[in-house]
């Protein structure tokens, strides 16, 4: 098969499943579940996703992604939809780590915070009333941003952490954390005490991460091969999963192995996104967006073209 067949039956595949479950790529409302159809505050907008092509802007409607930015990476937009937080933009004559925010209605880039070359800085979230940015720098301390004046905060330092996810109610922050004594893990900090506590301990050789709360900061979503580790597959053996915010409850979500990477919730919180690559690739050559009800009873494919080293895709509310 051609590469430009290959991509017109996904493409067509995709239209169709997005058509008959949700309406999400614009244009395409028949057959859409009850639950879509209800009216709400919060209207779900584009997807960003981040990698080696920078910040890209997949619109409803469209295949084509809209670059917003280049070299930019790890971005997350705010709760309101309007700023974006990017890490490392590259700015005349700095070669450092650099935290900034770019406004989705001017186009405009305001610095917040940087920090000279040798510091990192990895997967800012923003804590739910918008006021502050939480991000992992030198992987070894959490520290929250105010958006207003740059002050910083840590939050808690002195393990290894990355991707952490601050819940919707605002009282915690889930990451992933490496223990001296019982290996790689995700951990939860409550805010309100400081306290750290284990949510899920994998098995051993098992590969997971990217961990995401659900809307109503109940549960944590993670990808997880812990089903399928022996599975050899070329387009991944992952499942997403999820646990309660107590460390009870393991469920497995999905049923069929392929690769996920960076679960988010959509803006209403009726849906899940994630990176994926389709069956239909003859290889893994890219990332796509794959979305899930709710329920992880249906899922979907988002019609458009492939994000190559794309590793995270984030739900924008609509502005």
């Amino acid at each position: 098969m051609t590469e430009l067949n290959r991509r017109a039956l996904l493409r067509a595949a995709a239209l169709a499943g997005a058509a008959t479950a949700t309406g999400l790529a614009g244009g395409l409302t028949a057959a859409a579940p009850a639950a879509a159809a209800e009216t709400t505050e919060v209207v779900n907008g584009p997807f960003l996703v981040t990698g080696s092509a920078g910040l890209l802007q997949i619109n409803r409607g469209h295949t084509t992604p809209q670059v917003l930015l280049t070299h930019a990476y790890d971005a997350v937009a705010s709760p309101d939809g309007r700023y974006v937080a990017v890490n490392d933009l590259r700015y005349e004559g700095e070669t450092g780590s650099s935290l900034s925010l770019f406004d989705r209605v001017t186009g405009e880039v305001r610095k917040l915070i940087s920090d000279p070359f040798g510091v990192t800085y990895q997967w800012p979230t923003w804590s739910p009333d918008g006021t502050e940015v939480a991000l992992v720098i030198d992987r070894e301390s959490l520290v929250a941003v105010n958006v207003a004046t740059g002050a910083r905060r840590v939050l808690v330092q002195g393990h290894t952490m990355s991707r952490p996810n601050w819940s919707r109610d605002g009282s915690m922050i889930v990451m992933q954390w490496v223990s001296r004594s019982e290996g790689h893990q995700l951990r939860m900090l409550e805010l309100a005490t400081g306290r750290v506590r284990r949510v899920y301990q994998p098995e051993e050789g098992e590969r997971f991460g990217w961990p995401v709360f659900m809307p109503n900061s109940e549960r944590v979503v993670f990808c997880t091969n812990r089903w399928f580790r022996d599975v050899d597959l070329p387009l991944g053996e992952d499942s997403l999963a999820s646990v309660r915010i107590g460390g009870t409850g393991l469920k497995q979500l999905t049923d069929e192995p392929r690769l996920y990477l960076s679960p988010v919730f959509s803006p209403d919180g009726r849906y899940c996104a994630a990176l994926s690559v389709p069956p239909t690739n003859e290889e893994p050559d890219g990332g796509n967006i794959i979305v899930s009800t709710s329920g992880f009873g249906d899922q979907w494919w988002i019609p458009g073209d492939e994000y190559d080293d794309s590793m995270r895709v984030d739900w924008a509310r609509a502005i």
